[in-house]
């Protein structure tokens, strides 16, 4: 299926199913994805397939260019709802992704000062302790946590490299509730195994691991674009809404994107 890579180093704004406006930031070069998960999922293809050999942009090249957007902006009097670190992978992945977070916070306090910034992130960097510092510092730090079963992890997420999910659950507790989880639910297969995490065998010990992190948020959605693996589905309505009411019912508040 057809997947696509964002104009490096701002794209957007685009409307966001869970954020509204959003511009865009992306650390990674636009020609190519780099990225600590190859996920079925991604539209923005497998990482394989999008090599390209170049670096991370850096942070004096994303502030620049992100300047000249919000000033643009400010000007029309258009200015976007969040600031998202997203693109062409995971963001804090890029060697200059907390000096990126200082300077997008100080541009938007001048250019756009009731902006949110966001970090959209699969959390396998969020112990280093500046990735920790950075994440601190943003209004909406999102981090993935498909499910807490590693072999799933290992189907759905493909992580590059060791990944230890209790690792994860406790990095994220260590934000102290300055975290929102969030959760791809899907069905279909791939390859002679399902892909559906919406049943009980799942969905009971994430939402344990939620008890143990406590986030302000978790969000959960489903596949809504081309994704590079055949065979994903859309997770029913009725199987979201009844995940979400079994987080709600944690305390949690609970966002549903269908």
């Amino acid at each position: 299926m057809s997947t696509f890579l964002n104009d490096s180093p701002i794209f957007g704004p685009v409307r966001s199913r869970r954020l509204g406006v959003s511009l865009g930031v992306n650390m990674m070069p636009a020609t190519g994805k780099i990225c600590t998960f190859d996920c079925l999922y991604c539209e923005n293809g497998f990482n394989d397939e999008r090599r390209c050999g170049r670096p991370h942009n850096t942070a004096e090249t994303v502030l620049d260019a992100l300047e000249r957007t919000l000033t643009e902006m400010h000007e029309t009097g258009e200015l976007p709802d969040v600031i998202t670190f997203a693109g062409n992978g995971e963001p804090t992945a890029a060697p200059e992704f907390p000096q990126a977070i200082a300077g997008a916070i100080r541009l938007r306090d001048e250019l756009a000062p009731a902006c949110k910034i966001a970090v959209l992130s699969n959390g396998t960097r969020a112990d280093v302790p500046a990735v920790h510092d950075a994440l601190m510092k943003v209004d909406d730090n999102i981090l993935k946590l498909d499910t807490v079963d590693p072999s799933y992890i290992q189907l759905l997420d493909q992580p590059v490299g060791p990944y230890d999910v209790e690792h994860q659950i406790e990095t994220f507790a260590s934000f102290d509730g300055h975290v929102i989880i969030q959760t791809l639910f899907l069905t279909g297969s791939f390859g002679e195994r399902s892909l559906d995490n919406t049943g009980n065998e799942y969905v009971g010990p994430w939402l344990e691991a939620l008890e143990r992190i406590r986030p302000q948020m978790a969000t959960i959605y489903t596949v809504a674009r081309d994704t590079p693996a055949p065979g994903l589905e859309k997770a029913p309505k009725e199987a979201l809404d009844a995940i979400a009411g079994r987080v709600r019912a944690l305390g949690v508040p609970c966002q549903v994107s269908y």
